[in-house]
């Protein structure tokens, strides 16, 4: 009997944007604005929480960094757990966790009881990160993949605007808790994500879901012809049992040690920024309101940043445009900590938050890129995981910072060094190493469809 084999991720590279493509970037844009949301709350409540809880400055930062240790978990647990769980059912346990105890995080009467349940939701807002980008990633068209995954996860930029506007109405009348009350929304949309989510096509083939999967090739490619004697199979190599040493064979291990220090640089940035650059500004003079909406101005430019970075990644390389990013933010943060007028401080403020956030962003694309399917989300969540140290640090060094006194100028200073680390080693990645170079050499003198 002939029987032919379909390539998936040739036909997932080739195929137009279709209402399917539309339907896994909105659902997971949605479900990262709530994470972006829910993970940015807290330095929209912290001027509240430190007044109502009588915290100083270093215990604050203690007390961002509960969500974070929950994010470093998370990332590595549930980024490990979906390569053998699925996608989907790991994003909904992720999404019920940040949900359901950001929540109940409106009820802590305590520190110690908040801290606990930042800590849990940290789990699910970690974890839900590296698997809606490798499910994007892997659902991409190749000629506009990082400008998807961009788009994607900007939501992340736009959940933190508006956490920070509402922020900005809410809270000084209402109270910190009415933010964490609004984060519940999720759980309410949990069925309709269960029903219109796809799942990861290829955890599909790999666990012989093959009627379902060619259910998914016909919506997301309908011009191809598929009969049920056709064989969908992966242009990889199978890796070994052990996802997490996969990361460390064919060439790729300096790299990877790359890509976590850079995790590591950047998400310092990023949580000593969100998480303190209200209480900065505050210091330098301004008002509540005012300095929400520096935060505001920091995740515009994240979303900028991130679909123009991505863009650009399409038409050059990853590489060399978040290279420049860091250099760029870097810059950017040195200048914040000099007196300047206050449109050339909004800009300033969005120049770092492109840089910051929207390297961030650009990172979990070059990532998911240069894994194979197989190990994708495993690489994703031990890149964020280990990045997630960077991120408990940024929080507390930011405080101690704070609490020593030092000047404006010093404290935007030791933010930026990192931004200058990132770059070095985002610049010394290997892309021979990366599954899109081995499977271009593979694939070379290949058809994508072979009959038997």
């Amino acid at each position: 009997m002939n029987q032919y084999k379909v390539n998936i991720h040739d036909i997932v590279d080739k195929a137009s944007f279709t209402a399917f493509h539309w339907k896994v970037l909105l659902w997971c844009l949605l479900i990262i604005i709530f994470d972006g949301y829910d993970l940015v709350i807290y330095g929209v409540a912290l001027p509240l929480l430190m007044q109502q809880w009588s915290l100083t400055a270093v215990q604050a930062g203690l007390l961002a960094s509960a969500a974070l240790f929950g994010m470093m978990f998370g990332a590595m647990i549930f980024g490990t757990i979906s390569d053998k769980l699925g996608r989907k059912k790991t994003i909904l346990i992720c999404v019920s966790l940040f949900s359901g105890f950001t929540f109940i995080g409106s009820f802590a009467t305590n520190p110690t009881e908040f801290a606990l349940l930042r800590f849990i939701a940290g789990l699910g807002i970690g974890g839900v990160m590296p698997n809606v980008v490798a499910l994007m990633t892997e659902y991409a068209p190749k000629k506009i993949r990082s400008t998807l995954v961009a788009i994607m996860f900007s939501g992340y930029a736009i959940g933190g605007m508006t956490s920070a506007l509402l922020g900005t109405w809410l809270v000084k009348d209402m109270g910190w808790q009415i933010m964490f009350l609004i984060a519940g929304i999720p759980l309410l949309l949990l069925p309709l994500i269960w029903k219109f989510l796809p799942e990861s096509l290829a955890f599909l083939v790999k666990s012989d879901q093959h009627d379902h999967a060619r259910s998914i090739v016909t919506q997301l490619a309908p011009d191809a012809e598929l009969t049920a004697n056709t064989q969908l199979v992966l242009n990889e190599t199978t890796t070994t049992e052990a996802p997490v040493r996969a990361l460390f064979q064919e060439g790729r291990a300096f790299s990877t040690f790359m890509f976590w220090i850079a995790f590591f640089m950047c998400l310092l940035m990023v949580y000593a920024l969100g998480s303190w650059l209200p209480k900065l500004m505050i210091k330098a003079g301004y008002s509540l309101g005012a300095s929400m909406l520096f935060l505001f101005a920091l995740n515009i430019g994240g979303m900028v940043g991130a679909i123009g970075g991505g863009a650009l990644a399409d038409k050059f390389h990853l590489k060399p445009v978040i290279s420049t990013m860091f250099v760029i933010g870097a810059s950017a943060l040195v200048l914040l900590g000099f007196n300047s007028p206050q449109f050339i401080l909004y800009s300033l403020i969005a120049i770092a938050g492109a840089a910051t956030i929207g390297s961030q962003i650009l990172l979990y694309t070059f990532v998911a890129q240069f894994y194979p399917t197989a190990v994708r989300s495993t690489g994703m969540g031990w890149a964020s995981g280990i990045g997630r140290i960077g991120a408990i640090i940024g929080p507390v060094l930011t405080g101690a910072l704070l609490s020593f006194e030092l000047s404006h100028q010093m404290n935007f200073l030791v933010i930026a060094v990192p931004g200058v680390i990132a770059a070095l080693a985002i610049f010394l990645v290997n892309l021979k190493a990366s599954v899109s170079a081995q499977a271009t050499s593979t694939f070379s003198t290949q058809s994508s469809f072979t009959q038997q």
